[in-house]
């Protein structure tokens, strides 16, 4: 036994923040108001997106609980906390992003399959644990690996939880060998979150975090890691979290066509206005966040007040006080960017925002072009509506 309970019902869910948005209660997936988003560059952990596939696991004995090593290695080794305890304990600043984030939007273009976020379906946080690097070299995987003398070339993530989509079986999905080796990558198997152990809801006691990269790659309730040839066999891998062209429906599709979704794309949202948000005129805060995937930095974030026919660039921070560079050593390159506009605002229009990275990375103006059965990785301009409210006066 390793510890960790995998419960059949939903009769012992931790409790929840009240003033999250419940988009599905069984499994429970939530996100908090966009407006609570951008209060702060660490998201707290009761206002941090909840993502499930069943109900969430308990450990019963955190002692006995462990993570097996197992699979193209000489030798197999049990893993307990106090053995991931000894090793250094790393702090990584990253942004975990549902793949699905802004599914709502795409779907009112054509429907899509999936949980109907709004655009908070991700948050920033701080996460302390053991580079899976050193775990790795711990049981005889040299840092910046590529192949195992066995022919492994992929880590698969196993959890205790159990999906449906896997007929019952744990969930899992896998990153290439010389990301999860690499030091640089940053790649933790974390048991803190915010300075504070983790919680259930977030993957308690251990969970692995892949920055850079989508959120369902950060595999929750870890119970065993496998060094394997291939990239992982889960449906989370081969049967969805896939980003197909327009053109593809449910009677075309052929998932072996595509691979496996890893890097997010850029991105950016509005979060101190609504969809729709009647205002006073005259001055107007215009507030979201930015980020991309594989460690690159934001090089600038664009907001137009005239539905994108003129633009402006927006202020971009992250720590109040430390100015944000691009890629510089100062910024945390695995989170998101806060980005902050002024306009002045006379008459109803459509404000846009657009952020760029520093690989030129543009969002795409419609999301038509995007769209995709799955309803993923809508990166498309986010617009919102402004209504100027006259005085009767």
């Amino acid at each position: 036994m390793s510890g960790l309970i995998a419960p059949s019902d939903y009769s012992q869910e931790p409790p929840r923040h009240p003033d999250l948005v419940i988009n599905a209660k069984e499994p429970f997936n939530a996100e908090p108001h966009r407006s609570a988003l951008v209060s702060s560059y660490v998201t707290p952990v009761n206002f941090f997106y909840k993502r499930n596939h069943g109900p969430i696991p308990i450990v019963d004995d955190i002692d006995k609980y462990n993570v097996s090593v197992n699979g193209l290695i000489q030798t197999p080794r049990k893993l307990f906390m106090k053995d991931i305890w000894k090793l250094p304990k790393y702090t990584v600043t990253a942004t975990l992003q549902c793949a699905g984030n802004r599914r709502t939007a795409m779907s009112r273009t054509r429907n899509v399959k999936g949980v109907g976020w709004d655009i908070a379906a991700l948050g920033n946080a701080v996460w302390s644990g053991a580079k899976l690097a050193d775990v790795l070299e711990l049981i005889g995987i040299p840092k910046y690996s590529h192949i195992t003398p066995s022919g492994g070339r992929h880590v698969e993530f196993v959890s205790i939880d159990k999906c449906k989509e896997e007929n019952g079986g744990p969930y899992k999905a896998s990153i290439p060998l010389s990301q999860a080796t690499n030091p640089e990558a940053d790649v933790l198997l974390a048991y803190e979150m915010n300075e504070e152990t983790l919680n259930r809801d977030h993957g308690y006691p251990l969970r692995g975090i892949v920055p850079g990269v989508i959120g369902a790659r950060s595999v929750k309730w870890l119970v065993s890691i496998n060094i394997i040839a291939e990239e992982c066999q889960g449906f989370f891998m081969q049967r969805d979290y896939k980003m197909f062209p327009p053109w593809v429906d449910w009677d075309n599709i052929d998932w072996s066509m595509r691979r496996p979704q890893m890097d997010f794309p850029v991105q950016c949202a509005i979060c101190s206005l609504e969809d729709v948000s009647t205002v006073k005129p005259g001055k107007v805060s215009i507030k979201g966040y930015a980020l991309t995937g594989g460690g690159r930095g934001i090089e600038r974030v664009d907001v137009s007040i005239d539905g994108g026919k003129t633009w402006m660039e927006a202020l971009k921070y992250q720590k109040h006080g430390i100015p944000y560079i691009p890629e510089g050593e100062s910024s945390d390159k695995w989170a998101w960017v806060l980005f902050e506009a002024e306009a002045d605002i006379q008459k109803s229009t459509e404000i846009a925002a657009k952020a760029v990275d520093t690989a030129g990375n543009v969002q795409p103006e419609n999301v038509q072009v995007i769209w995709n059965l799955r309803g993923i990785l809508n990166t498309s301009w986010h617009r919102v509506n402004v209504v100027i409210a006259h005085s009767n006066l």
